[in-house]
């Protein structure tokens, strides 16, 4: 029985963590909850002995006790309340965290097989020579059956300075290779900028891609360079921003803002609001300019969370001007528990709102001009290794389709039927990207393919809300 002592000592923490916050919102009804919960730990360790002593399907005990505190955080019905064993916890810091340790290079799974995508440029996957599609065969002698893309992805990963040796398959060789690969701490930049130029007026463009540990510092090395290159006002890019660290997204905020400014609030379970205010940052020394010059933000349906709380307060006190989409609408915010057994209970603790005490709750933040994307840049680019002709049906084929037909060719239907005229299609974008001149979409179609999107969005010209963006400064910069 000393697993399921262990269960009940599990529940009770999770319970002792933070979810009697929310049973107490049903004050009405709270001396029966608790009389069911302490009646339902003989329930529980029941249920665990009979599955263990007489289930035909033998499961470990550690696997039960982590499905019920999965069903705890699933019957809550809130997507954003989830618990995380020891492992997925440790992923998820690190998704946020400023670096990670690795080979550097983005694996998917296609057809049963794992690929690599692309190795990242100077990583330990480039400078050990592995490239796009080449198949991971094994790792460290070991073969990949029955394995899930996390498990391999887990298994590539370790110490700093450690070996992993790896089997792949070259297709453009037709042989298979042994490389081995020198892990590497590989920084996770969250903050990318660049200072532009547009009819004679310099503005900093500042791209956010999450708000993580190292973001402010980040911000501050971006915004001093664009102040240093004599930018007069900022473009905030959120596009796909899914949010992040809320101390984080109070750094940006408060070099944005004037202090004392209440940029966001926060609503506890019992309704009681405490005021989020900007303050002068302890670690920063933000330039001043930044309260006064013009702020342009981009956000899209993508923009979520803590680039809400951004976007938001700089709407609600006219600090911005927002251009895009309107956002995805997350006005929850998550406290994560540390339980008994090493793995955490994200729990939805708190309700965030604008300035304006307003909750945007599956309403998102509102645009003050609205700029549809160019299709090329919302279009997530897939990765297949099948090959597909006339007659085929397939997504990969309307991705294909979707893609030929944003690059201008002509094409009757995208609806992933392969037609005569996406063979027509296809053939002509073969020649023209210098590819084997078939009718076929295959690895190397598909290769190419990537390539061209690629080329293409980094053209900014194509970058529809960005031209809106640079139009508005102009705009503003010569009133």
């Amino acid at each position: 029985m000393r697993r399921s002592r262990f269960l009940v000592f599990a529940i009770l923490t999770v319970i002792a963590a933070g979810i009697f916050v929310i049973l107490d919102g049903c004050s009405a009804e709270g001396k029966r909850t608790d009389s069911t919960l302490k009646g339902a730990f003989p329930v529980i360790e029941e249920a665990y002995s009979i599955i263990q002593e007489k289930a035909v399907y033998p499961v470990q005990g550690d696997r039960l006790i982590e499905g019920a505190l999965r069903g705890m955080a699933d019957v809550i019905g809130d997507p954003y309340s989830t618990y995380l064993s020891e492992e997925e916890a440790a992923s998820h810091r690190e998704s946020l965290a400023g670096e990670k340790v690795g080979i550097g290079a983005e694996i998917t799974r296609s057809g049963g097989r794992y690929i690599i995508v692309a190795p990242i440029k100077g990583s330990p996957a480039e400078k050990a020579g592995l490239k796009p599609y080449d198949e991971i065969v094994r790792i460290n002698g070991e073969g990949l059956g029955g394995l899930t893309l996390q498990d391999v992805v887990r298994k590539i990963r370790g110490k700093e300075g450690t070996a992993v040796e790896m089997t792949i398959y070259r297709p453009d060789l037709n042989k298979h290779l042994e490389l081995k690969v020198i892990r590497e701490v590989i920084p996770v930049k969250t903050v990318t900028a660049e200072l532009m130029e547009e009819r004679g007026k310099k503005f900093g463009y500042i791209a956010l891609t999450m708000f993580g540990d190292e973001t402010a510092d980040e911000w501050k090395k971006a915004t001093d360079a664009m102040i240093k290159g004599g930018a007069e006002a900022l473009v905030i890019d959120v596009r796909g921003n899914p949010g992040g660290y809320l101390r984080a997204v109070g750094e940006v905020a408060g070099s944005l803002l004037p202090n004392d400014s209440i940029f966001a609030y926060m609503q506890n379970a019992k309704g009681q609001m405490t005021p989020l205010v900007v303050a002068p940052s302890e670690k920063f020394k933000f330039d001043e300019k930044l309260k006064t010059m013009p702020i342009i933000v981009l956000q899209d349906k993508g923009s979520a969370s803590a680039s809400e709380v951004l976007s938001g307060a700089l709407k609600d006190l006219k600090r911005g001007f927002i251009i895009g989409q309107v956002s995805f609408g997350k006005g929850t915010v998550q406290d994560t528990i540390d339980l008994s057994n090493g793995g955490e209970m994200k729990l939805s603790t708190h309700k965030w709102l604008t300035p304006k005490e307003t909750w945007i709750h599956g309403k998102g933040v509102a645009v003050d001009l609205a700029s549809e994307q160019d299709r090329l840049f919302t279009e997530h680019i897939r990765f297949s290794t099948n090959v597909y002709a006339v007659g085929d049906y397939h997504e990969d084929i309307a991705y294909g389709q979707r893609v030929l037909a944003g690059l201008g060719y002509s094409l009757e239907r995208v609806d992933g039927y392969f037609d005569e005229s996406t063979a027509v299609a296809v053939h002509e974008f073969r020649v023209n990207a210098k590819v084997s001149p078939e009718s076929i979409m295959d690895r190397k179609f598909f290769a190419a393919i990537r390539e061209r999107v690629e080329e293409y969005r980094k053209d900014k010209a194509h970058d529809i809300q960005l031209q809106v963006a640079i139009g508005y400064v102009h705009y503003v910069l010569t009133q």
